[in-house]
């Protein structure tokens, strides 16, 4: 073991963080299971992906059958499963009651997807600006970063030009606010636009969003927020892009998060709930904006631009959902956690807030509950107990939020796993100072 751990030190690029102190050596259903024989509840579903849990069997067929037949093309080649997911994505967005988003781009991850969604943007609107949250992440590529501030910004030269950050809506600690001290949304939105505005040359062209703000502290925009920002959008003649990495394909309850607002928004992108852990991705658009872009020559063609493989198991990544009902056991899984986290908040002084919707959940730490005062050093000291415990919780790390844990279990988890995960989390909070 020491010599893994000296060979990453010399080797491998520390790329965010530091590495999980523990070898991992294999992983099944909601566990992670470590060389030293330890067996660990996954509770952020790998790397927020891995919505059918770990080594699911009939991924795991599909992998192997597919890379024996047809894994890799020409990127202008076509196949029956790219074709045939894009199809099915169509007409789940049909389900969805957004028939418009028809015509389906494959890629391999969430910041490619909103790279391709940013730049057809660009194109069809002739213009350049984008407008996105303060606490959005969206990727680590060129426009997918300049669209990101929760981090990353500091030491990499000038970004894009044309980003614009707007205050992220969050009701628990509002910077607008109603008699009552509840976010005043609406002004704050108007604030925001009207400084975007002032800003503006006059060219923008796309605001890219996530329906709930995930690496920004799990914040979930008030209902009825969306369709003002899609109506603020409408006015200037900019598309709405939908990032919906996290949310999409069940995790929320729904199939897509965007469907509780009753917005459709010009572009869709998704990616890590779509491969269940493999690396694919998706943008959707809809037909007149898809033949705008072709007309002005629109180009995105990567290596594995509409690879076979990937598409196949975003195949049965459909089916699995669709059979078992994964939306609605999200649903029934996530009321059960959230009940489970609002318990640990009357028991313990230091949970400030609890938010998110499905499964997809966020536990806010605070030194102060009615100061709100940010508990960055508990939230790790929690995260470190909890995996000595068994239980992997990822802590928001990121400046004034490390408190902040995002909660995201498989959607194939049993109700047993979240007990056992909420009484360990229970014991990491009592035993934490």
């Amino acid at each position: 073991m020491a010599d893994f751990w000296s060979d990453a030190e010399r080797h491998v690029v520390r790329y965010g963080g530091a590495f999980t102190p523990e070898i991992i050596v294999r992983a099944e259903g909601s566990h992670v299971f470590t060389e030293d024989g330890r067996r660990i509840l996954d509770f952020t579903s790998g790397q927020m992906s891995a919505i059918l849990g770990h080594s699911h069997p009939e991924i795991v067929a599909t992998v192997r059958r597919q890379i024996g037949e047809l894994d890799h093309l020409f990127s202008g080649m076509l196949s029956r499963p790219v074709v045939d997911l894009s199809r099915r994505l169509a007409e789940s967005l049909r389900r969805a009651e957004a028939p418009e988003l028809s015509k389906v781009l494959l890629l391999t991850t969430g910041a490619e997807s909103n790279e391709a969604a940013v730049r057809m943007a660009k194109l069809v609107t002739g213009g350049y600006e984008i407008v996105s949250f303060a606490r959005s992440w969206h990727g680590m590529t060129q426009a997918a970063a300049g669209a990101t501030y929760s981090a990353g910004r500091r030491g990499y030269g000038p970004p894009s030009p044309g980003n614009f950050a707007i205050p992220a809506p969050d009701s628990y600690r509002p910077d607008f606010t109603l008699p009552d001290g509840t976010l005043d949304w609406r002004r704050q939105l108007d604030h925001a636009f009207a400084l975007f505005d002032a800003q503006s040359s006059g060219a923008p062209a796309a605001c890219l969003v996530e329906p709930i703000l995930s690496s920004g502290g799990v914040i979930e925009p008030p209902a009825g927020y969306l369709a003002a920002l899609q109506a603020k959008c409408r006015e200037r003649g900019m598309l709405l892009i939908l990032d919906e990495a996290q949310t999409g394909l069940g995790r929320t309850g729904m199939w897509y998060a965007f469907e509780r607002d009753g917005v459709v928004p010009d572009l869709l992108t998704l990616s890590k709930t779509l491969g269940a852990g493999l690396p694919l991705a998706a943008v959707v658009t809809t037909e007149e904006i898809e033949q705008r872009a072709y007309e002005r020559g629109f180009l995105f063609y990567t290596t594995h631009v509409s690879d076979p493989l990937p598409a196949a198991v975003g195949l049965t990544v459909l089916d699995i959902i669709e059979r078992d009902g994964l939306d609605r056991r999200a649903a029934e899984l996530g009321e059960r956690l959230r009940r489970g986290l609002l318990e640990l908040q009357g028991r313990h002084d230091a949970v400030g807030d609890v938010r998110g919707r499905g499964l997809l959940q966020g536990l806010e730490l605070v030194t102060d509950r009615a100061a709100k005062t940010g508990a960055d050093k508990l939230g790790a000291e929690v995260t470190r107990r909890c995996l000595a415990l068994g239980l992997h919780m990822n802590v928001v790390q990121l400046k004034g939020m490390g408190g902040t844990f995002r909660i995201a279990p498989p959607l194939t988890s049993t109700d047993e796993e979240i007990d056992r995960g909420l009484a360990i989390l229970d014991e990491a909070l009592g035993e934490s100072r």
